[in-house]
Formats: C-alpha cells, structure tokens, sequence
C-alpha cells in the first residue's frame, strides 16, 4: 500500500502521461533539494517482448567503497506476503566505467552482492514478466506493465537517491502512464527515490485518454483516466464520467481532495486478455486492471475504481504507523488493516451509490454478503478485526503447497472492516447526526492532511470524537473491535427500512462444501470433499474432513454429486440421517443432525413486500444519498 511520508514531505512530483506525439505538461518539476546524491539511472526495452522479456539496466554512480548490495524487492505496495521478484531475474551481468567486467555473488537468493567496482557499476539483467496486474509486471505483443517493484532491482544504503527512468517502447505508436515526473524526453521519467518508484505503476499500450479538472481550495486539480482497452470510445467516455461522479462523492466525505503531488492524479487502466483482475492505490495514481475489454459497459470496472480512490486519502495519507516505512525487504504485518482495507472496502460500493453510478438497492444487496459472513463465519471466535489485520502475510496473494484452516479460522479483514464499518455507520446514525463519514474527517485532520501515521490508540481517540461520546466509543471499541462480539445488525439496518431475513428459511444444510467424483468421469465414482469442512456445520460434527469419500447417505449409495445434494435437499432441519464415508481410518458412519441452512440475505423492505415508514426512509435516504453540496 504505502508510500511513505518521509519522501512525500520531501518532494513534489507529479503524475503524468508522456508518449511521441503528446507533449509533456508544460511545467516540469525538478527532484527537490531533500533528495541528495547522484541520480540512479534505469533503462528498459523489450526486444524479446512476444516471450515475455524485458532487458533493464541499473547505473549507479559515485558507489561508495566495497560491495554494492544490489536487491530485489521480496513484498510490494499495497501487498502483504512475500513475492519474491528476484526468481524472474536472469543473466544478470555487472561492469564498472570501463566496462570491465565485475564478480557478482549471491549472498542470499534476493540479491547481488558486486565487489571490484571503481566506483561506477552498471547492472544488466533479463525479466521475465506474464502475469500484469496491481502487483506483478507483464510484457506481451500488445502491452507493457511496469510494477517497479518487481522489475527495478534497487542498492540497499542508496535507496533515498532519486531515479530516471527511460523507457523505450517496442511501439512508438504506444504512450506512457505513470506517476513518475515528465523531461522533455517522452520516454524519460524522474522520481526523488526507490520508495516513490516503487510506488508508481507505469502502463505502455494503446492507451485512450480522458481529462478533466476539479477545484481544491483554490488551486486546480487535473485527473486523467489512461485506459489500455479496445473499447469504444463512448464506453472510455463513460468509464470516466463514472470515476469523475466517484471522485467527486469521495472528496465530499473528507470534505476536499488530498494535495496530490503536482496536482494530478491518473487512473492508469489496462482492460485485455493479457492483463489479471486487480486494483492497487498509490499515492498519486491506481493501477486497475482486468481481463477482458469493458466492452459497450464501463460498469463492472467502476467498483475497482471507487476503492481504490478513496485509498488516496485511506491508507495512502491516513497511513498506520506500522506500515511507515514499507519494507521492501520483507512481510510487512499490521493490525490496521480492517481500516485501511476494510472501512475503503465499505465506502466503495456506498460511493457508487452515492454518486448514481449504481441503484441504491444495489448496495444494499452487497451488504449481504458482509452481514452473511460476519454472522456465520467460524472464525470470529479465533479473531477480531485486529487479529485478522495481522494475518495478512498469509492470506494477501500468498502462496503455499500445505492445507489451511483458515475457512474455519479467519474472516478477511476487508470483510471485518466493512462489517465493523456499517456497525459503526449505522450505529452513530441511530444516536443523532453523527456519522462514520465524520470519523473519516476526524482522521483526515489528525493524521491524512499533516500525514501523521496513526495507532490503534489514535483511532480509538477519533472514533470518541467523531461521536461525541467517550463512554460510547470506548464500549463499542470494548466490545466489536478488541473484542469478538457480532453488531446486532438486523435491528441497526432496520433503521434504514432494511431487513435481515434467513436466505433459505427451512432449507436442509449440511455446510458449505465442495464435492466432486473421486476418479472424474467415471459414474458411480465415490464422491469426494474436496473444500475444508466448517466448524459447527452437521458435516464437521458427525467427523467428516476434506478429502473423505462419501459412500452412501440413509443407505442408498450416491453416485454423482447431484444425487447427493438432492438427498439433503428431500431432508427437512432436525432430520437424523446416516451418512457412510471412507477416510484415513477406512470406512466409518455417522448419524449426522441435519440443520437449516444459516445464510442471511440483506434486503429493502420493499423487497421483501414490507412498507417501510416515512421515518426509515429519511434515515435511508440520508445514508446513501450525495454528500455533494
């Protein structure tokens, strides 16, 4: 997520969108004096492009004496496990000024250690990148995705000396997006740092461009929607029409929009096969992306925006002190992040609606799916918001070949968030004029604006002062977050004309599962559990585990999935069935209790066939209507 306040308080740069043919904004804005040191220099083409590779050159000058550390980044903004990026790196050669070779050995599998130099050590080395999306790059025929994290190898004890980078594009027809600051050279960008670099997605495509401008306190802000799609030009139109609406209701919770570094901020966008499903906030600019063309509709893609711009203010500049500074070089753990994460994953879709960019009785189905899990969920005996804060490095797109628990044990922490966001919403709804919108500019003032990283401590202290109520805020605080308790949420949303109502009342349940033949394609195969089995659910308690085959049910042998399903589904909740499964003991049977199926659903009175009164409707409307003025 972070880019650190040490170098936003240092510099002032700027976003910008340079290609051939396209003149760079007129004021170019220098490397400020608090970045001292000679300037590392990064060269990128892609003559191997169709293969995925990328040829880079790192020059560093003026190199103290012994070896230089060179690295590359293990964890990425925005991301909390390990990412590894060096296992992509290749023929990776090293040379002083003469071009004498130098000896480079490997201290540890993530860097280079290169001795010998005169002072002057030019780097080289192959990338292979395939994936493209908000944390890895990826290079194709058709475009070129530059995370910098993962392409620009970086020396530890010169990471505070400012960058260029040149990009040659395999393309000339194709631009560049990127936050990193314009020279009069289109392919060539500035930075004061490898923390602003890494923190700067840079897209090279075909790329449409949409501008507009907004007003903060006087001074001109200009936004640019950089989008790599072969869409129409009416649905470019569209998409930035929606991140306008979107931007505009989001700088009405905070009351303006963040100083963003020269006054601009990109939405860089990359909608082709090529390309993976992501979003990613940085501190002047977002990297969404998708695999597909938007087609004749920008919709879909406009929940990814929403998010990720209300991260500029939440996360990118109200920033946890346990994030400050970002640590390249390993996982980083916070317990924050159900804020960070969670209260933005709340204010995405409540944006949307806000802005008509959706129905208001759209939101109000998303918010099923947060109740559902908050509700249901075993693992909020294990956790509360903080503790699943903290298991980030294990669940954020990491990777491992060993079973988890974690269907039993967690609940993601933008679902906790959004869950104990709603509460809080809603709670200081029902108490008065209060709202979460006030605990949002409570923490803008203290923390975002001056960009003062906060402490759990320091967002107990605002949510007492956005409530204006202490004992209030510290029971609440008490209970749902150093706690584990559940919001009483079917009586909040009911203050809203809203009901929380059993999804499949009477329904059999026997949990949530996946299962599948054990030899696929062979009828009458044995069925298999192929998903954890949930605590608590009549599966978990009559013993069965992932991985166990299921042989009969009430002594009829099941030979599809199908057949199974509707022998539950014939079952009314209470009913005692005999369910026959082998697994590693060898054969067993159980009498399993069948239970009635827990899910919730969150609907509109109106929906649900209710009248609501004229008293929900105001509180309703009031929640989910602009904020504009």
């Amino acid at each position: 997520m972070p880019s650190p306040r040490t170098i936003a308080t240092l510099v002032i740069v700027t976003l910008a969108a340079a290609a051939a043919g396209r003149p760079a904004r007129a004021q170019l804005h220098p490397i400020e004096q608090g970045n001292k040191g000679p300037v590392i220099s990064y060269e990128i083409s892609f003559p191997n492009i169709v293969h995925h590779e990328a040829e880079v050159t790192a020059l560093f000058t003026s190199v103290p004496a012994g070896p230089l550390h060179a690295r590359m980044a293990r964890s990425s903004t925005g991301r909390y496990a390990l990412h590894e990026f060096a296992k992509n790196v290749y023929s990776l050669k090293a040379a002083d000024a003469k071009g004498h070779a130098l000896v480079v050995t490997r201290p540890d599998p993530y860097g280079w250690d290169i001795a010998g130099h005169d002072g002057t050590v030019k780097v080289t080395y192959t990338l292979f990148a395939d994936r493209a999306d908000g944390t890895y790059p990826g290079f194709d025929a058709v475009q070129a995705h530059i995370q910098p994290q993962g392409t620009f190898l970086y020396a530890r004890g010169l990471e505070q000396r400012p960058v260029r980078v040149t990009i040659h594009r395999p393309d000339p027809a194709w631009t560049i997006a990127t936050q990193l600051v314009p020279t009069s050279d289109p392919e060539t960008f500035t930075g004061p740092g490898m923390q602003y670099l890494f923190d700067s997605p840079t897209h090279v495509g075909r790329i449409q461009w949409r501008e507009w401008t907004e007003t903060r306190v006087g001074h001109t802000l200009t936004f640019r929607a950089a989008v790599d799609d072969p869409a129409p030009a009416a649905t470019i139109d569209e998409y930035a029409e929606g991140a306008k609406k979107i931007a505009r209701e989001a700088a009405a919770v905070y009351g303006e929009f963040p100083a963003f570094d020269f006054g601009t901020y990109t939405f860089v966008a990359c909608y082709r096969p090529s390309c993976n499903g992501d979003g990613m906030e940085h501190r002047n600019s977002t990297s969404v992306t998708g695999g597909a063309s938007m087609g004749t509709s920008a919709l879909r893609e406009l929940g990814t925006v929403a998010h990720e711009f209300f991260h500029a203010w939440n996360v990118k500049r109200i920033r946890p002190a346990t994030l400050e500074p970002f640590d390249y070089d390993r996982a980083n753990i916070s317990g924050e992040l159900w804020i960070a994460e969670g209260f933005t994953q709340y204010y995405g879709p409540l944006l949307e609606a806000r802005a008509g960019v959706t129905q208001s009785s759209a939101f109000v189905r998303s918010l099923g799916g947060t109740v559902n899990t908050m509700t249901n969920a075993p693992g909020r005996r294990y956790f509360g918001p903080i503790g699943m804060s903290q298991q980030a490095p294990f669940t954020d797109a990491a990777v491992s070949i060993d079973p988890q628990n974690r269907a039993n044990t967690f609940i993601s922490y933008y679902t906790y968030g959004a869950g104990i966001a709603l509460a809080i919403d809603l709670s200081l709804r029902s108490r008065g004029d209060r709202t979460l919108d006030d605990f949002m500019r409570v923490m803008w003032k203290n923390h975002g604006k001056p960009e003062i990283p906060y402490s759990l401590d320091d967002a107990r202290r605002a949510l007492a002062t956005a409530s204006g109520d202490s004992a209030w805020a510290w029971d609440f605080w008490k209970r749902y977050i150093a706690g584990d308790e559940l919001p009483d949420y079917p009586t909040l949303l009911a203050n809203a004309g809203i009901l929380v109502r059993k999804a499949q009342a009477g329904a059999a349940w026997i949990g949530d599962y996946q299962i599948r033949p054990a030899q696929p394609n062979q009828p009458g195969a044995p069925l298999t559990i192929g998903s954890s089995v949930l605590a608590g659910s009549p599966l978990y308690d009559a013993g069965l585990d992932r991985g166990d085959r299921i042989i009969a049910l009430d002594g009829k042998d099941m030979g599809s999935e199908a057949e199974f399903r509707a022998a539950v589904a014939a079952h009314k909740p209470g009913d005692k069935v005999n369910i026959a499964f082998e697994g590693r003991a060898g054969r067993r049977e159980a009498l399993m209790t069948v239970a009635e199926n827990p899910a919730v659903q969150v609907v509109t009175f109106e929906d649900a066939g209710l009248t609501p009164s004229e008293q929900q409707l105001t509180f309703r409307a009031r929640w989910l209507s602009t904020r504009q003025q």
